[in-house]
């Protein structure tokens, strides 16, 4: 009985946390905590209606994941946001690279399919599709450390793909296909260097909202 009850225990205690991460995260991602908002952990319990400590959980990781930074919704600089893309662009290009050899058909037939909703897509099927772009190529990798990078960067990266698509960056698509096309000519250096010049794309037209 006694046994019971304390597993029973943990498990509202995980359940707690997983809504209170799900929770604040939600919210910043759809802008409704800007960026800058102090959060309070005794106002977001009461709102979510538990304790302070999972509240407190959450909020340490999402400063891991780069959402939160001194208890606040993190207001990127732009050395942060180079640093950020300086990551992935290295990543993502070996990334890229490999798939050229590696890459089964299986993923090769996902990859396209990626494509074509980011042509005929609405707003939101072009976000889920160009997510999930990415996490193809950097999942047939088979690198688990690779993975485990981009995985803990994704809230934050989530950010920036909203801007890009969001505010409809020219050629994003064109440059997603071309990328595919090279990677299905297993053309591993053109696949990496239309990679890292897709980034780098995405990291000047983040720059540029920012600053408007």
């Amino acid at each position: 009985m006694i046994r019971e009850t304390i597993l029973l225990a943990k498990k509202e205690t995980v359940l707690a946390y997983v809504q209170a991460y799900e929770y604040i995260r939600d919210r910043i991602l759809n802008g409704e905590l800007e960026r800058g908002t102090k959060l309070v952990e005794e106002r977001l319990a009461e709102e979510i209606g538990i304790s302070r400590t999972p509240v407190r959980e959450s909020i340490r990781k999402l400063e891991q994941e780069g959402l939160i930074k001194q208890k606040r919704v993190v207001n990127p600089s732009d050395m942060d946001l180079r640093h950020i893309f300086q990551v992935r662009i290295l990543l993502e290009g070996f990334a890229a690279r490999h798939c050229a050899s590696y890459m089964t058909e299986e993923a090769l037939v996902k990859l396209e399919e990626c494509v074509v909703t980011g042509r005929t897509g609405n707003m939101e099927e072009v976000m889920t599709a160009n997510k999930e772009f990415h996490e193809i190529i950097v999942g047939s990798t088979n690198n688990p450390v690779m993975i485990d990078i981009i995985d803990r960067m994704q809230s934050i990266i989530y950010l920036f793909r909203k801007t890009v698509v969001y505010h409809k960056r020219p050629f994003l698509i064109e440059e997603h296909n071309d990328i595919y096309d090279a990677i299905l000519n297993h053309n591993g250096d053109e696949a990496e260097r239309l990679m890292k010049e897709h980034l780098q794309l995405d990291l000047e037209f983040c720059l540029n909202r920012m600053k408007g």
